[in-house]
């Protein structure tokens, strides 16, 4: 058992008891086994000088193939012209927070809006023009409230101006109050709308 609190680095209690009953020259013998002891312990650790051993390096071809074919097939293959950007893993992505669209011209054809200006005029040679160019007019007679003499004499000129021009006025409404004129090249469907002015004109 001395082994043991020796071992833990403690003093052996039963032999303090038996080393008094002794005398010294027991406890020079324990003494020297103590030393003895010591030094066995020092001995079952081995002091090795090991040198640290350098990195080898793996070739590819010690590596199986079965692993690179895995690795390969991981990876999505990049489309043929692909221009996007590509991500660290080597797969391409499509970001979408980069506006690549090339800038659009200008619009040939516009629609626009006209109502009476503030005598209650409406200005056909600026319509005119406008639906040679490809325009298309809308134009809004309901500000002519309580003239309806005034709201017949702008249909008939506007009438008259897309007959010089060779376009047709449409009706949007029942009471041909908002009118629409097509501009040149512009296909209006009349079969599946039933589009017009009044007889009267």
């Amino acid at each position: 058992m001395a082994n043991l609190w020796q071992f833990f680095g403690l003093p052996d209690p039963e032999g303090s008891v038996s080393s008094k009953k002794k005398g010294r020259s027991s406890s020079n013998r324990t003494k020297a086994t103590n030393l003895q002891d010591d030094v066995s312990q020092q001995t079952l650790i081995p002091i090795v000088d090991s040198i640290p051993e350098t990195p080898t390096l793996i070739e590819a071809s010690s590596i199986p193939k079965q692993t690179i074919t895995q690795a390969k097939s991981s990876l999505v293959a990049i489309p043929a012209g692909w221009k996007g950007p590509v991500s660290a893993d080597g797969e391409p992505f499509h970001d979408l927070g980069v506006i690549t669209s090339p800038r659009r011209s200008f619009p040939s054809r516009a629609l626009r809006y006209v109502a009476p200006d503030e005598k209650k005029r409406i200005p056909t040679r600026g319509i005119g023009q406008r639906i040679s160019t490809g325009d298309t007019v809308i134009v809004d007679l309901r500000s002519l409230v309580h003239m309806d003499a005034h709201q017949n004499a702008c249909r008939r000129e506007l009438k008259m101006m897309c007959e010089e021009i060779g376009v047709e006025v449409f009706s949007l409404d029942a009471e041909d109050k908002l009118l629409m004129i097509p501009g040149c090249d512009v296909v209006v469907d009349r079969g599946s709308n039933h589009l017009g002015l009044n007889p009267l004109m």
